[in-house]
């Protein structure tokens, strides 16, 4: 389950997850959140993208990690 709070992308970045909300026509559940660096402007990614495995240096690790 995808929680508020700050996460770390598998690439090394932070970004904070703000909220959830529903995709209109697919009723997906969708990700709010912001990079915690440049312009802090607000982006939606999938929920199931947000969970996911991704490969990094030959391992499946997930695409975010939950910090607090």
């Amino acid at each position: 389950m995808i929680k508020r709070g700050r996460y770390r992308h598998f690439k090394g970045k932070e970004y904070e997850v703000l909220d959830f909300a529903t995709h209109s026509e697919t009723l997906e559940l969708m990700v709010l959140y912001r990079p915690l660096y440049g312009e802090g402007k607000l982006w939606v990614r999938p929920a199931s993208m947000w969970e996911e495995m991704v490969e990094a240096d030959g391992k499946l690790v997930p695409r975010f990690t939950y910090l607090s």
